[in-house]
């Protein structure tokens, strides 16, 4: 099974991600690479493609979206995500986990 890449910190759980947006609809679109890639139907102006971003991985996850947070990567389809209140199990359950 392949893989991205998730850190644990004290401040919570980092993902690595691989945004697309203006894509069709918003899901979770797997793995690419060492990335969760998030499919976004928002454009990437004005932050509205990483406000989608933090509203799926909330809902996906079943979490506040305060409890997300990009830290990295805000500009590019390359992000890196924050998550608290959740483990690395759960957030390695989003490969898999429709939305």
């Amino acid at each position: 099974m392949s893989s991205f890449v998730i850190s644990a910190s004290k401040d919570g759980i980092v993902i690595a991600l691989k945004v697309v947006p203006g894509a069709s609809r918003t899901k979770i679109a797997g793995i690419l690479g060492d990335a969760l890639k998030i499919a976004v139907s928002k454009p990437p102006s004005g932050g509205e493609a990483n406000r989608a971003v933090v509203e799926v991985l909330a809902a996906a996850l079943g979490i506040a979206k305060k409890d997300v947070e990009i830290i990295a990567g805000h500009s590019s389809p390359r992000k890196q995500a924050r998550v608290r209140g959740v483990t690395v199990d759960q957030v390695q359950a989003l490969a898999t986990k429709p939305v």
